[in-house]
This record gives C-alpha cells, structure tokens and sequence, in this order.
C-alpha cells in the first residue's frame, strides 16, 4: 500500500528538518520531496496609498523636483476656464448662424 503525506515543517540552520506534527505512517524508510513554502503576501507589511505618495515625494525632492505654486494652478485653471468660455462662444455663434434662438442650455441668464 502507497501513502502519500504532505507535511510542514523548518528546515534548521545546521541542515536538520523539523516537522510541524508527528508523521501518521508506520516506522521505516521513507522518501522525502522538500519544497519551500512562498511566504504569503499578507504577512508582508502591505503599502498604502500614503506610503507610495510618501515615496514619490521623497524621490521628487532628491532630483529637485520642486512642484507647483498655488498661485501657479490658479493661473493654469483660469486660463484653462477662459479657453472653455472661447470655446463655448465660438458653438453659440456657430448656432445663431443656424437658427434664431440657442438651446435651452446655452440660453444666458
């Protein structure tokens, strides 16, 4: 009769095998398969979001990377409000050539 048992144990630093429970097989020889188990990846310290943002600060700073002012995205935002607005105008004449009143949403009040 053939018996195959799959056990744990720690393979000790002077090369000895430790297995995590005693083997439910009767005495004598056996033939031993070691394999290492993948540590799982839930016992390794998971990275949050803070973590990364944290590490990409760190990694700006060192090559300079300074970023931008407030006063910087203000400016981008408004310009970027402005060309919206252009672009906005530019449909709403578009339609006043088409018909005599614009649609509803376009409709300033």
């Amino acid at each position: 009769m053939s018996v195959q048992i799959t056990m744990q144990g720690t393979v000790r630093a002077d090369g000895t095998l430790e297995l995590d429970d005693p083997v439910a097989m009767p005495e004598g020889r056996v033939q031993v398969t070691i394999l290492p188990i993948p540590e799982p990846a839930l016992s390794r310290p998971r990275r949050t979001i803070l973590d990364v943002l944290d590490e990409i600060h760190v990694a700006q700073e060192a090559r300079g990377y300074r970023g931008r002012s407030i006063e910087e995205m203000e400016a981008d935002e408004a310009k970027q409000r402005a060309e919206e607005e252009e672009y906005e105008e530019r449909w709403r004449a578009v339609w006043r050539q088409m018909t005599s009143t614009p649609p509803s949403e376009w409709a300033e009040g």
